[in-house]
């Protein structure tokens, strides 16, 4: 979103005619990398809701960190071996992302008791939405926190596959036809051990005899008879930009740092609008960072 507006009050074009009575409790943008969050409870499925926005089409950043397929050591205890795709783990753990979601999921807790977790994104989102369920998983116990991505690359190796789905094991990584985001970084054979690694479980949405299929894989995470059937010259971006039947493009593809306009400063320090059906209820805490100065509205 460029305005945070439409999504602070839960009005957006995307999200005010799907689901009815949803609260929102924590806004987070990181303006420097061009990232964006939001935590909130979903009180029909008892479930506190983490999304995480996925690349932004002209942002430099974002696709310099999708290009870095450099590995680096996982500093997690008692996972030797694993590692993960540099850009990623530093987009989710060395930004505003990490401490404003944990933060923001802690005080959901304190306020609903101990409820589920489950964390989404797409695309990129999905890559960090991975390593936050990891993390929260860690925090929380892995029987409390589901994952679903929608359209996510590969973010580590084989062995940080098996250490994935020790620890997160209600894990959903949807992927739709031929969308050529899930084949990346690429998959070598000739290096099983330090090639990037899918972890389980991938469904894969397509058509047969015209009729949409949800294919559950097998849990190698890498199964030759879903995603991986694609010829590589079959490969399409097109594809990437739909999962279930919803566009997943952005209504703006202007810069992040919009989100910081007047418009949106002015109707934060204005008095809390009374809540509708559709919209938050109860104060949201926005968190903004640009340029190393943090700005916490609460």
């Amino acid at each position: 979103m460029t305005d945070l507006t439409a999504l602070y009050t839960w009005t957006c074009s995307k999200c005010n005619d799907l689901i009815q009575g949803f609260e929102m409790r924590c806004i987070i943008v990181d303006v420097q990398n061009c990232l964006q969050a939001f935590v909130g409870i979903d009180h029909a499925i008892n479930a506190i809701i983490v999304s995480i926005r996925g690349t932004q089409e002209n942002s430099v950043q974002n696709w310099i960190k999708d290009m870095l397929w450099k590995q680096e050591d996982l500093n997690y205890p008692s996972m030797p071996k694993a590692k993960v795709h540099t850009g990623f783990y530093s987009s989710y753990n060395n930004t505003l992302l990490r401490p404003a979601i944990a933060n923001a999921v802690r005080k959901a807790r304190e306020l609903h008791g101990d409820m589920n977790i489950i964390v989404t994104g797409h695309s990129m989102g999905g890559a960090l939405a991975s390593f936050c369920a990891l993390d929260l998983a860690i925090t929380h116990g892995g029987d409390n926190v589901f994952l679903m991505t929608f359209g996510q690359p590969r973010v580590g190796n084989a062995a940080f596959a098996s250490y994935f789905a020790k620890y997160v094991p209600n894990t959903i990584r949807m992927t739709h036809e031929h969308d050529i985001v899930p084949h990346l970084p690429p998959y070598f054979f000739i290096f099983p051990d330090q090639t990037y690694h899918h972890f389980p479980r991938e469904v894969w949405e397509h058509e047969v005899d015209g009729n949409t299929v949800y294919q559950v894989c097998d849990n190698s995470g890498e199964d030759p008879n879903c995603c991986r059937s694609v010829f590589v010259l079959s490969w399409s971006a097109s594809d990437h930009l739909t999962y279930l039947g919803v566009d997943m493009e952005a209504d703006d593809w202007s810069s992040c740092r919009i989100v910081l306009g007047r418009s949106v400063q002015e109707y934060l320090f204005q008095p809390r609008l009374a809540s509708s059906s559709n919209a938050a209820t109860g104060d949201v805490a926005v968190v903004v960072a640009d340029h190393d100065v943090q700005v916490d509205w609460s």
